[in-house]
């Protein structure tokens, strides 16, 4: 898929911020439209998960060795799924990092601008032996649910909920994903608490 440039038909378009993966020394570029709503910004909980990410890489052993190298010792790329992904950030950062195949996920409007981002940054993910791919996935909808499998060594969030009605739909998606695999998986998420409850 070629990378247009639609910066016309969002005129409040960002430049491109970039993130510096320590690890790899690579740079990933993400867009974001603020106009279109918060599934096109990036916010603090998916720069964290990224940092928590790269980290990772350079400061052995850490939490996540077991998980990721796991994958390493028996020559199989790690399987990673993206809830919520908005611009893709951390899922684009973890194929990246980690090699690895991600499955990045949210509403149906928000993947042009997810494509966008992965074709933005196709040549760094080949590179480092990673892949991305973006799906629609509504949460608690079984079709999108079934659609997207079970297949994942580890399920990746950022900030998922910002409105109290998705909790659970979100949770009703993750015992799907959760529960209903036959292997170990790993759910991992940053979040920022904006609320006193």
């Amino acid at each position: 898929m070629p990378l247009e440039d639609t910066t016309e038909d969002h005129p409040d378009t960002e430049p491109p911020p970039s993130y510096h993966l320590h690890a790899i020394n690579s740079i990933i570029l993400v867009r974001q439209i603020p106009s279109q709503g918060i599934s096109f910004q990036l916010w603090p909980p998916a720069t964290t998960l990224i940092t928590l990410l790269d980290r990772h890489r350079t400061s052995h052993p850490s939490p996540l060795f077991s998980l990721f190298d796991s994958c390493a010792a028996t020559h199989r790329r790690l399987r990673l799924l993206e809830l919520g992904s908005g611009t893709g950030a951390v899922g684009i950062a973890a194929a990246a990092l980690l090699g690895a195949s991600v499955t990045i996920t949210d509403l149906p409007h928000v993947l042009p601008n997810l494509q966008f981002n992965i074709a933005a940054n196709a040549k760094i993910l080949e590179l480092h032996g990673g892949a991305v791919d973006a799906a629609a996935l509504q949460w608690g909808q079984t079709t999108d649910m079934e659609a997207i499998g079970r297949e994942y060594d580890a399920i990746l969030g950022s900030d998922l909920v910002y409105h109290e009605n998705l909790y659970e739909p979100l949770l009703e998606t993750l015992r799907f994903l959760l529960l209903g695999s036959e292997q170990k998986v790993v759910f991992l998420m940053s979040h920022l608490k904006r609320w006193k409850k």
